[in-house]
């Protein structure tokens, strides 16, 4: 009883540390409504003339900026609109006949199914090239990967889109759709064949950074001494790169994968662009183009903040993934010192 206590408190520096990094990403996310909200601020043309589009007249014109509160000073604009945002009310759109977070619902449903399938062959297949590459470094494998995804990782998605379209979905191999034919109303699961390209395109895109990050990493740790150690003492060399190497080398590879992952986020507007693809992609794209701010505004928050609450399961994965770290981190609330005194008491 008196050893579960003793782990339970253990844990009280890890507890304090998550902590930390949550409460460090408050003032974040206050500051990145700043940033967004004049970004969009900052947009060329004008919300009213575009909802009236050919109607605009002056009185048009001053009536809808009053009904919109595009007259009121822009820091009563932003009151307004950030604490609406931080209650994840992103109000109507422009034309004020939908709400934004109908609009984005589905959408968003879409985005996190093509960033769901994408990221869960993604990142082990990128861990497992960057490992098996380390192992068999300047072996033929090794030669070959590094080569490959050094190319992949100069191009840009855009190029990679229609590398991938021109290679399986035109007559040299006509096996998938070039664009996404997902029914409204419906979401891209319904149709899994829409999914496999801009999927493909994304996982291209990320396996590179993370297998070369992967691979320097593990690298460094088999030459460190206390796998040099574990091999002296007669483990297999299955033992030592499962149980000794990976562990500490992937630490530094959860950094990139977050940071990966966060791209997605972003890159995605690109590859759904290309695929004609029913994510938030095309929303955002359409929404800037008829300068609907407050979809605009919502999609950019929404990005923002993925990356700051990644960056932070980051920090915080880093931790429990590293032998050493979890054990420093865990020592700052150490109490088996008192617990020790209460068993000799006892």
């Amino acid at each position: 009883m008196m050893s579960k206590i003793r782990d339970f408190f253990n844990q009280g520096g890890l507890l304090l540390f998550a902590l930390g990094r949550i409460l460090a990403g408050i003032p974040i996310i206050i500051a990145l409504t700043v940033l967004v909200f004049m970004a969009t601020q900052a947009l060329p043309g004008d919300a009213a003339v575009s909802y009236l589009a050919n109607t605009a007249t002056p009185e048009r014109l001053a009536a809808i900026r009053e009904q919109l509160n595009l007259d009121d000073p822009l820091w009563v604009q932003y009151f307004s609109w950030a604490s609406d945002a931080l209650r994840l009310d992103f109000g109507m759109t422009l034309t004020g006949e939908t709400s934004v977070s109908a609009i984005l619902g589905e959408r968003i449903q879409n985005t996190l199914i093509l960033m769901a399938s994408s990221g869960i062959i993604a990142i082990p297949l990128s861990i497992v090239i960057g490992t098996y590459a380390a192992v068999r470094r300047g072996k033929i494998f090794d030669n070959v990967s590094s080569l490959v995804t050094l190319v992949l990782a100069s191009l840009p998605e855009f190029v990679v889109a229609i590398f991938v379209v021109f290679l399986l979905a035109t007559n040299i191999f006509q096996i998938f759709p070039a664009i996404s034919f997902v029914e409204p109303g419906t979401l891209a699961w319904a149709d899994p064949m829409s999914l496999v390209l801009p999927s493909l395109t994304l996982i291209l895109a990320v396996t590179p950074y993370v297998s070369r990050i992967m691979r320097g990493s593990m690298i460094e740790v088999m030459e460190s001494e206390y796998i040099q150690m574990a091999r002296l003492k007669g483990l297999s060399e299955r033992t030592v790169i499962l149980r000794h190497a990976l562990p500490n080398a992937i630490a530094p590879t959860i950094q990139v994968i977050a940071l990966q992952l966060a791209w997605l986020a972003g890159g995605v507007v690109v590859v759904e662009a290309v695929f004609a693809y029913p994510g938030i992609g095309t929303v955002m794209i359409d929404s800037v183009k008829a300068r609907d701010l407050p979809i605009v505004q919502a999609i950019t928050l929404m990005i923002a903040a993925l990356y700051v609450v990644l960056n932070i399961l980051a920090d915080i994965g880093t931790i429990l993934s590293t032998p050493r770290l979890r054990t420093k981190h865990a020592r700052k609330n150490d109490t088996s010192d008192v617990f020790a005194a209460m068993d000799g008491d006892q």
